[in-house]
């Protein structure tokens, strides 16, 4: 059973022809990047925001060790609520310069979220093009073993070569569809986890205990000058 349907496949790649074998390197290509996602995202469970939330709990009560305590620095939203924590306790910095800090450590955050989704984005757009090359050139083989045929055509030539040729086609869509319905989700995780930045990092900084902190800071600076 094993090695009938490992003959099938053997034949699939034969008629299918290099077309084939590339969109088949393409399939692995995007299904190892997209397993590599998954596992990014799980390890560091980037969209939870269980602990952000009861930090920010804590912080807007005005406790901040309850608050540092209970973020986890491995998580890209938690990370950067407890840098801009740390930040307006230590008073080293105005809350502009912070924001900017924090800006600049999202983006780097976000961009490794963002890795290998790019060439998920060029398998995707490749594959059916490649596809269509694929049928386009089979369909060219199938005329000239029809020219060279002259009179005496077998249709059931004919219709051979089209088909395998439209094999290609059907192929190039099929590795194109799951990828980029893939890449579109990752991607609108990656999206999801900016907001939940965005929103958590301002909550931090609109809070009463950011602004006590800030006026802190400034009358500091006001004094030492």
């Amino acid at each position: 059973m094993e090695d009938s349907i490992q003959q099938k496949i053997v034949d699939f790649l034969q008629v299918g022809g290099p077309v084939v074998w590339i969109l088949m390197v393409f399939s692995v290509v995007a299904l190892t990047i997209v397993l590599l996602k998954l596992w990014q995202f799980s390890a560091l469970r980037a969209e939870s925001l269980k602990t952000t939330n009861l930090a920010l709990a804590e912080w807007r009560n005005k406790s901040v060790e309850g608050a540092l305590e209970i973020l986890e620095r491995k998580r890209p939203i938690d990370s950067l609520v407890a840098y801009s924590m740390e930040a307006l306790v230590n008073g080293s910095m105005t809350a502009d310069l912070i924001r900017e800090e924090v800006e600049r450590r999202a983006m780097n955050l976000l961009s490794e979220l963002r890795s290998f989704l790019r060439p998920l984005e060029i398998i995707a757009t490749l594959s059916p093009l490649l596809g269509l090359l694929g049928t386009v050139l089979g369909m060219i083989t199938a005329f000239q073993q029809m020219e060279g045929a002259g009179n005496q055509v077998d249709p059931s030539v004919l219709s051979g070569g089209i088909w395998q040729a439209l094999l290609t086609t059907a192929v190039g869509l099929a590795v194109a569809i799951p990828v980029v319905t893939l890449q579109s989700w990752l991607e609108r995780k990656v999206e999801r986890i900016a907001h939940n930045m965005n929103d958590a990092v301002t909550q931090v900084f609109t809070s009463p205990k950011a602004k006590e902190l800030v006026e802190e800071a400034e009358k500091e600076i006001l004094h030492a000058a």
